[in-house]
């Protein structure tokens, strides 16, 4: 369903796998939706609100900006140090024979958390006075095309087995970075993976000003 969609007819839910058209009802704490055609998933009941889940995404924007500060990993080898940030970890792959996923690996670790994180924080800072952000249909639909882009857990299960197997070579400690990495996967999880589209009902469009007469 378009955004524009979504817009007029807030209470009806279009299944994204075959297309059937439900009309949306209120679901109770740990319920979910499914289609009665192809059984996928709809949308799930949301045990958050508003103030916890802007809450819970401001400190996923601390922990990412720390993941990609601080060093991830520290590799010591023969009275050597070396230490390395995602930024540094991505610009890595470009200079070896991993070269051609480089800029994916970059966009699903980096750039589309950063994404998912910054417009998720824009919509529920306005959703708290009950209004629209700016762009508020365009933010949307980009957190629904990026949420299948974001792929933290999956860098943080490589560097784990990254870490284990260095560590038969050298002395490898992880950095803090990692350890923000964790709680960013969480975080992330909660917060990106939730039924946005409730938002549409909840939220105002702003009243157009009146013209002030000359």
């Amino acid at each position: 369903m378009s955004g524009d969609g979504l817009k007029t007819f807030p209470e009806w839910v279009v299944c994204e796998h075959c297309d059937s058209v439900y009309q949306r009802v209120a679901l109770a704490n740990g319920q979910v939706a499914r289609c009665e055609r192809c059984l996928a998933l709809l949308y799930r009941a949301s045990s958050l609100d508003t103030e916890r889940w802007l809450a819970l995404t401001i400190a996923a924007a601390i922990m990412f900006m720390i993941a990609n500060l601080c060093p991830v990993v520290r590799i010591s080898l023969q009275g050597l140090h070396n230490e390395a940030t995602l930024w540094q970890s991505a610009a890595a792959l470009a200079h070896g024979p991993a070269a051609p996923i480089a800029v994916p690996a970059a966009l699903s670790i980096i750039v589309v958390p950063f994404l998912q994180i910054a417009l998720l924080g824009w919509i529920l800072v306005f959703a708290r006075r009950k209004r629209r952000a700016p762009g508020f249909a365009t933010a949307m639909r980009m957190l629904v095309v990026l949420r299948p882009w974001s792929m933290v857990e999956v860098c943080m299960l490589g560097l784990l087995v990254a870490i284990i197997k260095l560590s038969s070579f050298m002395e490898v400690a992880p950095g803090p970075g990692i350890w923000a990495m964790a709680v960013l996967m969480i975080l992330i999880t909660i917060i990106a993976n939730r039924d946005i589209h409730w938002l549409w009902e909840m939220v105002e469009v702003e009243p157009p000003q009146p013209e002030s007469q000359a």
